[in-house]
């Protein structure tokens, strides 16, 4: 799943995902099509999320995914200083974000998913 409001930005994180054998869910402008999806369509298997989506915080995002168990990582403008302390574990990517980098972070998280512990 990808969350994300800059249309290129987007575009470039979804060919990097795919390129590594991801079917990409989205990506979504909107929290609201991200909370939507989610409540119709069922969980992703990880997900990207941009914190600021539109002008709207995702964290209603990530705190759904959280409560489910879905590993995620955030690629941001933002420092790590505006999370809020509940995600302060969750990986935090610069953007503009290195596919490399991305797709690391990703098997990391499942990784920790799989195995309980943090990275």
């Amino acid at each position: 799943m990808v969350v994300e409001d800059e249309y290129l930005i987007a575009l470039n994180l979804e060919m990097a995902l795919e390129e590594h054998g991801a079917r990409v869910v989205g990506p979504f402008p909107r929290v609201a099509e991200a909370l939507d999806h989610l409540a119709s369509m069922g969980l992703p298997d990880i997900a990207v999320l941009d914190i600021n989506v539109a002008g709207t915080p995702v964290f209603p995002v990530a705190e759904r995914l959280a409560a489910e168990g879905v590993p995620f990582v955030f690629a941001t403008g933002y420092d790590k200083w505006t999370l809020p302390p509940a995600f302060g574990d969750v990986p935090r990517l610069s953007k503009p974000t290195d596919p490399a980098q991305l797709v690391q972070s990703l098997m990391r998280a499942a990784r920790c998913k799989e195995t309980g512990r943090v990275a």
